[in-house]
């Protein structure tokens, strides 16, 4: 049985194909258009799916949607006319799109579909789940687990921004709700758009800034913002933000409490600035472990499965696993809206259709996250030479090696294999790789290959069999989305260099072992790579230590500032002549920067915005 999973039309559209309840292939739609976080309808992610599984739309069994329109259009009539007259510039504004395409979702839904793939039985196949049910879905079916509890976080869905439920065997049951407008996740975005990030994207920036800061307006948050009660249950004071009434996140009341207006993207970042960031980072972590405990107490369940926008927090879901509430911790590696076709996937196998669970076997079923496009090795080789690109083809073995001795020469090295990740992190298939032991690895790569802020962290790849070696609790961590801490004997203390240093200045100290994976707190959002789930990685993290006696690399997403994660040899390729990197390595093909005739077409310092 055969069953496609639709998210779309609010950001970070995807697609994501299920065969009798195992994952076929997932994909977002940005990776295909080049369009950061596409919310568009995912003609080209629903082509891959169909093309990877060898099958045509009308060979489908259902079709899933991951929400359900008409609820949110309540909410938005809702929400304004209890804020009414406020707010109508935000509903005119809102009020075309609805009611040209949203209201009637699933007539359009039929006609793109049948336009691009033919026509099929949409009237007993097309079918819409609701939206944390599609993340709790998400998380909870392809989890380790025959039973867990699930917890869902993010901004909003049609009504929900929290969720808890338990799933057991094949069946899946939310058992509490918050409702909008009170939201940790919009609460979190609130203060990215405060800072000056983007809403819906620079969530992570305020992440990575927060070590940078001290929580010195915890109590504020506390205080003013948000009643948190023992058990995770919250409410926001409205009178603080914009986001039910208008086309921003805060408004003037906001502005007073912390002292001024919100900073412009590009604008210098202060040390109140990084302490707000802190404080905002420690509300939110307490909120989740308040709601973790409650939930292990209420349900005495020892799993934990994780998903949403909020669980993309990797700081606060470290917290959570070391608080020890639940046994184990599992979260959904596309996290976010993109997961959701996933979630909508298995709710239409699952609950809608009634299908038995495949038995648990003590790992996951997402295969490492690597559920995207791959290209053969002759298929490289041709578009490479059409782009006119100059390459070396090596055997396996001499890839990795070469690789290697390259990454310990202090080279930035694109990293192409295998299939594409889904989700929002590079694992080993598109990255960006280097040597984290000089100090001014993480400045380099930030300026001269991402073209982004300096202080913006990047996270270690290492062996799993070495990790406890080298972090705190070396508990595996497949997908990147679990802080650890660097252990004692790996660390340094700071010297005379850091007298007088404050803020981002401190990232010229040397903090350990590795200080280009290190936070200024020693904290690392750590990827533990197995031979068994990518042997490629594995082998060239084994060369590298052979060489170095480091069994780590620096692994960061394989773009720059506002672009999607590379899809194609044509789009690693370009990434490879718009910016400082020094080496392509894409199937067997060992690309040199040095060794190019032609001339980058792209300018990537201006070609994409601020992020």
């Amino acid at each position: 049985m055969f069953v496609l999973g639709i998210s779309a039309f609010y950001h970070d559209s995807a697609a994501a194909l299920v065969r009798d309840g195992i994952v076929v292939a997932a994909a977002q739609e940005e990776r295909f258009t080049r369009v950061k976080h596409d919310p568009g309808f995912p003609e080209n992610a629903i082509a891959y799916c169909l093309a990877e599984a060898e099958v045509a739309l009308d060979a489908v069994d259902l079709v899933v949607f991951y929400d359900k329109p008409f609820l949110k259009f309540e909410r938005l009539l809702e929400t304004y006319i209890a804020f009414a007259p406020r707010g109508f510039a935000s509903f005119r504004h809102a009020m075309p799109l609805w009611l040209r395409e949203k209201l009637f979702l699933k007539d359009f839904l039929c006609k793109r579909l049948t336009d691009a793939f033919g026509a099929f039985d949409w009237k007993s196949k097309l079918l819409f789940s609701e939206h944390h049910l599609s993340h709790a879905a998400s998380a909870f079916y392809p989890s380790p687990f025959d039973e867990a509890a699930v917890l869902t976080m993010d901004g909003v869905g049609e009504w929900c921004t929290t969720s808890a439920a338990v799933g057991c065997g094949a069946d899946l049951k939310i058992e509490k709700e918050i409702h909008f407008p009170h939201s940790l996740g919009l609460l979190y975005s609130a203060f990215t758009y405060y800072l000056g990030f983007k809403v819906n994207s620079g969530e992570y920036k305020v992440m990575g800034l927060a070590p940078y800061g001290r929580p010195k307006y915890a109590d504020v948050i506390l205080d003013n913002l948000i009643d948190l009660k023992a058990d995770g249950s919250f409410r926001l004071n409205l009178q603080y933000f914009e986001y039910c009434t208008g086309l921003t996140m805060t408004g003037r009341k906001f502005d007073a409490l912390f002292g001024g207006p919100p900073r412009r993207p590009g604008e210098p970042l202060d040390q109140r600035h990084m302490d707000l960031a802190a404080s905002i980072q420690v509300v939110t972590e307490e909120a989740v472990l308040r709601l973790t405990r409650a939930l292990a107490k209420d349900t005495g369940l020892s799993n934990l499965c994780l998903a949403g926008g909020v669980a993309l927090n990797c700081v606060a879901n470290g917290r959570v696993r070391r608080d020890g509430a639940f046994k184990s911790l599992w979260i959904q590696p596309a996290a976010g809206d993109a997961g959701g076709a996933l979630g909508a996937a298995f709710a239409g196998y699952h609950l809608y259709s009634g299908q038995a669970r495949p038995p648990r076997t003590g790992s996951d079923d997402m295969a490492g996250a690597y559920l995207g496009p791959e290209f053969s090795q002759d298929e490289i080789e041709r578009r490479l030479a059409a782009a006119g690109a100059v390459f070396q083809v090596l055997s396996v073995e001499e890839t990795v090696k070469e690789t290697a001795r390259s990454l310990s020469q202090g080279m930035a090295v694109g990293w192409f294999q295998g299939r594409m990740e889904f989700g929002p992190r590079a694992l080993g298939a598109r990255s960006i790789l280097a040597d984290p032991r000089p100090r001014d690895t993480q400045r380099k790569l930030n300026l001269k290959v991402k073209y982004r802020e300096s202080f913006r962290p990047f996270a270690p790849s290492i062996l799993a069999e070495r990790a406890e070696e080298w972090f705190e609790s070396g508990a595996a961590s497949p997908y990147m989305l679990v802080v650890d801490w660097l252990r004692g004997d790996r660390r340094h203390s700071p010297g005379p260099e850091s007298d007088g240093l404050k803020g981002i200045e401190l990232l010229n100290c040397t903090r350990s072992d590795i200080p280009a994976v290190t936070h200024l707190d020693y904290s690392a959002r750590l990827h533990t790579v197995q031979g068994e789930v990518n042997p490629l990685f594995h082998a060239l993290l084994s060369e590298f230590e052979r060489l170095t006696g480091c069994p780590t690399l620096v692994n960061t997403s394989f773009n720059i500032r506002g672009e999607p994660i590379v899809c194609t040899p044509e789009d690693a390729f370009r990434c490879l002549m718009g910016t400082e990197l020094d080496l392509l390595v894409i199937g067997n093909c060992y690309v040199l920067k040095t060794e190019q005739t032609v001339a980058p077409n792209t300018d990537y310092r201006n070609s994409f915005e601020l992020d």
